[in-house]
């Protein structure tokens, strides 16, 4: 019993030259989504908090909808709806793009995090203290300079506690992507369980990968909290 679960462990940590690991791939969909996410955020944020309804609406449409809808049914319609239309499957490029189940998979977590990550920056943006905003103003900083210099470094700066719940959640969500046959961590464990029964310690692993991936980006956040957020601290 204990040589057959060896055998089927191994594909988490450790490659067999022609399949990536379980914990490789995971940390590839976790990584390019939020990266995805984050950048594509930015903006967004900044469009959320817009005075300008015709701005400010579409971006509130598309966080509404993601975030009341469960991932699962995102990656679905991704995975399966959209190559489903007959005028996606007809253009070379969204045919090449969304027969892949890589992509199918990212495009949805990407989406999904962006549209709480969004959120996230934009409540950072409005809870700026006013006066912040205008003294970069005395100082002549408008527009543009006015984010780029003052009002995003400081929305990034305090909102690093809930975006590190964002990624968190977004590490726990990778769970889904078994469905679009991704060989994620859940997914070979799920494969040892099938070829072994032995339940408990298939997903057990698993459990304790995913909690020692959790505990190191606490850490991380935790560091980079303590460097950024240290002006929030009682003065010595």
């Amino acid at each position: 019993m204990i040589e057959l679960l060896q055998q089927y462990w191994r594909p988490f940590l450790y490659s067999d030259g022609q399949h990536i690991t379980g914990l490789a791939m995971t940390m590839w969909l976790l990584s390019a989504s939020i990266a995805i996410g984050f950048v594509v955020s930015i903006p967004l944020s900044i469009a959320r908090v817009s005075s300008h309804f015709w701005l400010r609406w579409p971006v509130q449409f598309y966080t509404y909808l993601f975030r009341g809808t469960p991932l699962y049914i995102q990656l679905l319609i991704c995975y399966t709806g959209i190559y489903s239309i007959a005028a996606v499957r007809e253009q070379p490029v969204l045919d090449a793009f969304f027969r892949d189940a890589m992509n199918c998979t990212i495009l949805a977590f990407a989406l999904n995090t962006c549209a709480y990550t969004t959120e996230i920056f934009a409540g950072a943006i409005r809870s700026m203290n006013h006066g912040e905003v205008e003294a970069a103003k005395a100082y002549g900083l408008t527009g543009w300079k006015l984010y780029t210099y003052v009002i995003m470094p400081s929305a990034l700066r305090r909102s690093l506690p809930f975006y590190s719940n964002e990624v968190i959640l977004m590490l726990h969500s990778t769970t889904v992507a078994f469905t679009a046959t991704v060989p994620d961590i859940l997914k070979v464990a799920r494969d040892a369980n099938s070829a072994t029964f032995l339940t408990f310690q298939s997903f057990g692993i698993a459990a304790l990968i995913y909690l020692t991936i959790t505990f190191t980006l606490v850490g991380l956040f935790r560091l980079a909290e303590r460097r950024w957020l240290a002006f929030l601290g009682p003065a010595h």
